[in-house]
């Protein structure tokens, strides 16, 4: 028994949608709490304000991204 076209392409877009937002929540997990760099004792270094940054950025474009994928 196959299964229709259509479901398996949503169900294909919500893994590959639930995976993106995983893979970018672990990598901002990765750099923001295990390297040190989402914290900060009395005033920011570099490093924080590259990590707000591209935080920032890359949430952006996964927002963006993930809009242009679910407008089929």
């Amino acid at each position: 028994m196959g299964m229709e076209d259509e479901t398996r392409a949503f169900l294909v877009l919500i893994a590959n949608t639930i995976s993106k937002v995983l893979l970018w929540m672990m990598a901002n997990v990765f750099f923001g709490i295990y390297m040190g760099w989402g914290f900060f004792e009395i005033s920011p270094d570099w490093k924080n304000w590259l990590y707000y940054f591209l935080f920032g950025a890359s949430f952006v474009l996964l927002f963006w991204h993930l809009k242009r994928k679910w407008k089929i």
